[in-house]
């Protein structure tokens, strides 16, 4: 891996801000075993027109990849997406320290875009992001037939 960290937490994770070829496959195969194979969610549907756009993230335990998400600048200010980490590597923290790590990378005061902060939420993941300070906002709706809540920060 030959970016520098954006984050080194605790327990051996560590947050890289993707830079080359090889990390963004890694972070590609993470979402791809998450979502595709484990909630059946279409590929076409997982791997969008804003890959190229977005900046993306690799989460590494103990030097493995095994997180991975993504932000970008969208008319209603910055959304986080595509947060995914491999089932074996869940509860470790890896989450926490890629949200974070996700967060500090968009943090420009000079920048008015990034004043509205916010992800759509699978409902089983609603807890985890209202302990890293999300609320949810409006009703439920359903993406790829999953529940998911708006969250803003």
């Amino acid at each position: 891996m030959t970016s520098p960290p954006a984050n080194v937490g605790n327990k051996g994770i560590v947050v890289l801000k993707i830079r080359t070829e090889e990390n963004l496959q890694h972070a590609w195969r993470i979402r791809n075993e998450v979502f595709v194979v484990g909630q059946q969610i279409p590929a076409q549907d997982e791997f969008d027109k804003f890959e190229k756009e977005a900046t993306h993230f690799l989460a590494l335990y103990n030097g493995f990849p095994c997180g991975a998400a993504r932000w970008r600048i969208t008319e209603r200010g910055v959304k986080l997406e595509r947060f995914a980490v491999l089932a074996e590597y869940r509860g470790k923290g890896v989450g926490n320290e890629l949200v974070a790590a996700v967060i500090e990378s968009i943090k420009n005061p000079s920048n008015p875009s990034t004043k509205d902060i916010y992800l759509h939420s699978q409902e089983s993941a609603v807890g985890f992001y209202e302990k890293l300070g999300f609320e949810k906002l409006g009703a439920p709706f359903y993406e790829c037939n999953i529940k998911h809540y708006k969250m803003v920060k």
